[in-house]
This record gives structure tokens, C-alpha cells and sequence, in this order.
């Protein structure tokens, strides 16, 4: 079971509106991470822009969840900045970066498996206002985190199953929560690690949607997924990273043809 400080990695109070459409979100700059003689990042260069979907893809060890943990402040990298709506945040605790608007999900689930879907979302709903962070019985609920819960939960669809426990969901469904209590803190940017993991293909299609309606409303969205046809239907750009390092980068269309790509990663998924 998560604890609040979990939960704080992925929630906070939001400030900003979000961005422009196009304008820098994030940023990372020559950022590397070693442990010892293990590169995980060897100088990784990214930009996600609001109001657009970026796609982060690589074969499994390549670094994506590493990126995500530096990126949010979990792990701080051996050289390099990161920079959230051009301040430089390479430094700051996770909850100062949620503060400016960062939120992600994670590809472990991290839900209160005890508390229901609505109680889980309200514990992030609750964090970007005055409450204090805690999980917290929907009858103790402030009226205005209900507002913002019910609001989120319908956002991703998950309106019908608002009293159940988390425990007696599917992973699919477990993930959508996840992804509506990153959503409750109303973020500017926000990094979704394998949101497709579990779901069925209409569960899917309705995520593609989702996605867009986010960047549509200026948020950006970074996107780890290892379903290479969605990340090719809802993004605008793509960074590959392999072994640590960024393979390829740029437009699905002309990434996906790139051989070094198609090696390393996408096979038999690329297509002329």
C-alpha cells in the first residue's frame, strides 16, 4: 500500500494554468544518472511542449521509469538540469514540483487498495487545496475535492465504479484511477507510465481520447507505453531511448522508419 509521501510524489497543489500549446513544459538537459559503473541515462536531452502528447518508448532496461523518477525529483541525476516551465528544479523535493503543476502515474501500481476509487482520488483532490494530505473517508470528503473527484472520474469514465474498492478491480481499471487521482491535482504536466497496461481495446480507445482531450487542453503529456500503435495514434513526437541513451527523436511517422528504431525496438511493429 502506498503511504502519503507516495502519494505526494504524484500530487500536489497546482499553481499554473496550463501552457500555451507548443511552448516548453519540460525540460531535461544532458541529464544522466549512474549508479556506480551503471549508466542509466548517459546525457538524455528532452522537451515535451504543452498541449501535446510526447511519446518516451525503448525496450525494456532503456531507462524510461529512471527518466520519470528524475524528472519527478525520486532520484537526482549525476549531472544534467531539468527544468518545469523554464524553472530549473533539478534540486527541488517532489512536492515542490507538484506545487508547479507536475503529476505522473506509475507503472507499479500505487493505489490505497483498501480505500475505494473515489477515497483514492480525493486523497490527491484533497492535496491541491488546503486539506491535509491523508486518506480520508468520502464522508469526510471537503465539498469542493467531491466536486473535483466526481469531475475527474467521469473525465476517465470510471463514474460507475466510484464505491468500489480499489482491490476488487482489474489492473486496466486500477490503472484508470490512477490516472483520474494524477488529474484531481489539475496538472500542467503530466507523465503516465503504461496507462494502457491491462486495458481492453475499447478501454484503450477511450484512453487515446482522453489523451488528446488533455493536450487539447494545454497539459503536457509525456507517455511511456509499451502499445507502439497508441503511442503512434496520440503523439506528436517521440523520443526512443536505448541503454540510456536517446536513440531517435522526432515525428512518429519518420521515427518509426528509422532502422536503428526498428532494430532495437519496434520489429515486426513498423510498418512502410
Amino acid at each position: 500500500m502506498p503511504t502519503a509521501e507516495t502519494a505526494a510524489a504524484s500530487a500536489g497543489a497546482v499553481e499554473p494554468a496550463a501552457g500555451r500549446r507548443g511552448q516548453p513544459a519540460l525540460e531535461l538537459s544532458s541529464v544522466r544518472l549512474a549508479y556506480g559503473g551503471l549508466v542509466a541515462l548517459a546525457g538524455v536531452d528532452l522537451t515535451v511542449h504543452a498541449g501535446r502528447v510526447s511519446g518516451l518508448i525503448g525496450p525494456n532496461g532503456a531507462g524510461k521509469t529512471s527518466l520519470f523518477d528524475v524528472v519527478t525529483g525520486v532520484t537526482r541525476p549525476s549531472a544534467g538540469r531539468v527544468l518545469l516551465h523554464g524553472r530549473d528544479v533539478t534540486r527541488s523535493r517532489p512536492a515542490s514540483r507538484a506545487r508547479l503543476g507536475l503529476a505522473r502515474t506509475f507503472q507499479r501500481l500505487e493505489l490505497f487498495s483498501s480505500l475505494t476509487v473515489r477515497e483514492n482520488v480525493a486523497v490527491a483532490a484533497e492535496a491541491a487545496g488546503p486539506v491535509r494530505l491523508r486518506p480520508t473517508p468520502w464522508h469526510h470528503v471537503e465539498s469542493q475535492a467531491r466536486r473535483v473527484v466526481d469531475e475527474q472520474l467521469a473525465r476517465v469514465g470510471l463514474s460507475a465504479h466510484a464505491s468500489a474498492r480499489v482491490d476488487t478491480l482489474s489492473t486496466g481499471t486500477a490503472r484508470l484511477v490512477e490516472v483520474a487521482r494524477a488529474l484531481a491535482t489539475r496538472p500542467t504536466v503530466l507523465l503516465l507510465d503504461e496507462p494502457a497496461s491491462g486495458l481492453d481495446p475499447s478501454e484503450t480507445d477511450r484512453l487515446a481520447s482522453l489523451l488528446l482531450a488533455l493536450a487539447a487542453d494545454g497539459i503536457a503529456v509525456l507517455l511511456v507505453e509499451h502499445d507502439v500503435e497508441l503511442v503512434m495514434r496520440v503523439c506528436s513526437e517521440i523520443v526512443v531511448l536505448d541503454r540510456g541513451s536517446v536513440l531517435a527523436a522526432g515525428l512518429p511517422s519518420v521515427v518509426r522508419q528509422q532502422p536503428a528504431v526498428v532494430e532495437a525496438y519496434l520489429g515486426q511493429m513498423a510498418v512502410s
